[in-house]
């Protein structure tokens, strides 16, 4: 409600549990909120994560043999809760993880360490029934995917169990920093908006990595942007982790200012 009398669209940021170790992990975090971010994902690693490009899928490959786990992202959660008791945390996973947890286990611990949500790109809605059933009962939030070719029809079924924001894919493809976009992800965009109206919001994400990003989608329509494979890339490049922090933490700041409509 904040950001809506500011005119403003939220930047969501992600981590990746654990990455590119715990210690340094809490502080790309401060360095996040810190800079401006408004939401942050936490990434819980999988072997097979079919949504994320070549920067994520490395990532999470590295953090795995490392042996970083789902109970990492939930003491990271428990970290950023004690440190910002009003910032909105969500997970992205995949439903392996979740089932192999116990579903209800996994939710009741996940509200536990402070989640507030949830993204699980490969969880159709058809599926869905159980997820979003103890998501419900413990206040927590389902994300769930449309893409530039989702149809209207299938768009308001997806937003009908949809209870945090709709996430639309801004590509035909899956994340990764790009340079531009090109017109038909604006135009999904406006489409998805049209549809579901004042509904829900709309968050964008996959490939947004710069400001003129952010001011493109912000300027046309979005509620949230979210980055992701800039900030990994950021700290999988870095080669002096003492700046990496101020670093990132200006890089959030050079984002947020771009959220303006």
């Amino acid at each position: 409600m904040q950001l809506k009398e500011k005119n403003e669209c939220a930047l969501i940021c992600y981590v990746l549990a654990g990455y590119p170790d715990r210690r340094m992990c809490n502080k790309v975090v401060d360095a996040l909120v810190r800079g401006g971010a408004d939401i942050i994902e936490i990434g819980i690693p999988f072997s097979d994560p079919i949504a994320d490009g070549p920067t994520l899928q490395k990532a999470s490959s590295l953090a795995i043999r490392k042996g970083i786990t789902a109970a990492d992202a939930l003491h990271l959660a428990r970290n950023i809760r004690d440190n910002f008791s009003d910032l909105p945390i969500i997970a992205m996973t995949y439903s392996n993880i979740v089932i192999k947890m116990g579903l209800h286990k996994f939710m009741k611990d996940a509200k536990a360490s402070g989640f507030d949500g949830f993204i699980l790109p490969d969880m159709p809605i058809e599926e869905s029934q159980q997820y979003y059933k103890n998501a419900s009962a413990y206040g927590l939030s389902t994300v769930f995917l449309v893409s530039p070719n989702t149809s209207g029809p299938r768009i308001k079924q997806i937003s009908s169990v949809t209870t945090g924001f709709l996430y639309l894919v801004s590509i035909l493809g899956v994340t990764g920093a790009r340079i531009s976009f090109e017109n038909y992800s604006i135009d999904a965009l406006k489409k998805v908006k049209r549809i579901i109206g004042s509904k829900i919001p709309v968050g964008i994400g996959f490939g947004i990595s710069k400001p003129e990003h952010v001011k493109i989608m912000s300027n046309s329509g979005a509620d949230a942007v979210v980055v992701a494979s800039s900030i990994i890339n950021m700290i999988t490049e870095s080669t002096n982790r003492g700046s990496l922090v101020n670093e990132i933490r200006e890089y959030t700041k050079s984002l947020k200012a771009a959220c303006g409509k």
